[in-house]
């Protein structure tokens, strides 16, 4: 269990990566369609270059669309996150996003109709009071909220949600890389569906934003889906949720290393909380089953 849930806490801090390639790319002049275009067209590349060294492998009309859902899900979740940006500070916009831990904990709950155990509420409530801590909302004054903005935000929220849900369950015995190169694929086709073809004009006009368009394909659109791919079939839907928080401490450090942002105290100290509620399930299950081996010894 450990081992699958390192890929996908890893697969989160590939995700957390991209806030700072975006800022940057930002601070540069481009605009959200160079950005989501490069990460999910390069990233489409990245994977078909992958797809035909490693693995061939075809798959049937059905299968194929339950994958390209997959690949929407992620390609929404960046769709939605940034427009809820476009009206709401980003302390909000991010804590809004990580509402995605109690929402893929509580779309288990609802399919699986059982109910969370203990040690995931409890990790459920450290974290969302490290994201409250991190997202420096305390003392950040008033903040004027845009209902379109709530909104958008809480809808990458869901479309997370539902990624990691559908990692762990969808089509899971098909080859890694194939099933990933599908997911991929989905993601490009609703970015096209939502942006037009024009996008991909939009990138072959302006090649400055090519070195960004690969790093975001390498860590948005290769790198997780891989990962969450490997691990997320093999633990609970609910831990996976829990790990994906990986995201955010990874999307700080980032941000101070690069872009040199300024953080309080306050945030360092949400930061922690987040790790300590990442590691609680993980930390009690070895407890637990330390127990149990002893009881038996005995």
């Amino acid at each position: 269990m450990w081992k699958n849930s390192l890929y996908v806490f890893l697969g989160a801090c590939s995700f957390g990566i991209l806030s700072t390639i975006v800022k940057t790319a930002y601070n540069e002049g481009f605009t959200i369609q160079h950005v989501m275009g490069g990460q999910y067209g390069f990233g489409w590349l990245l994977m078909l270059g992958l797809m035909l060294i490693f693995s061939r492998t075809k798959v049937t009309l059905k299968q194929f669309i339950r994958l390209a859902g997959v690949g929407a899900c992620t390609c929404l979740t960046g769709v939605f996150y940034y427009m809820s940006l476009q009206t709401l500070p980003a302390s909000i916009a991010i804590v809004l996003l990580f509402q995605f831990t109690w929402i893929g904990v509580g779309l288990e709950a609802f399919l699986s109709r059982k109910r969370p155990s203990k040690a995931t509420l409890i990790s459920i409530l450290i974290l969302f009071a490290g994201t409250i801590l991190a997202g420096g909302i305390l003392g950040g004054g008033q903040f004027d909220l845009s209902v379109a903005g709530v909104l958008y935000g809480l809808g990458a929220a869901l479309m997370m949600a539902l990624f990691i849900y559908c990692s762990g369950r969808v089509e899971t015995q098909l080859p890694i890389i194939a099933r990933s190169f599908y997911v991929t694929t989905g993601s490009l086709l609703m970015l096209l569906t939502i942006f037009t073809p024009k996008v991909v004009l939009i990138l072959a006009e302006t090649p400055a934003i090519w070195p960004y368009g690969v790093l975001l394909g390498a860590f948005g659109a290769v790198i997780p889906v891989l990962l969450f791919g490997l691990g997320a079939p093999k633990i609970n839907p609910g831990l996976a949720s829990i790990l994906s928080a990986g995201e955010f401490p990874v999307a700080v450090f980032a941000s101070v290393l690069v872009l040199h942002e300024q953080v309080t105290s306050l945030q360092w100290l949400g930061i922690v909380v987040i790790l300590l509620g990442i590691a609680y399930p993980q930390l009690k299950a070895s407890s637990t089953s330390a127990k149990e081996r002893i009881s038996k010894a005995a």
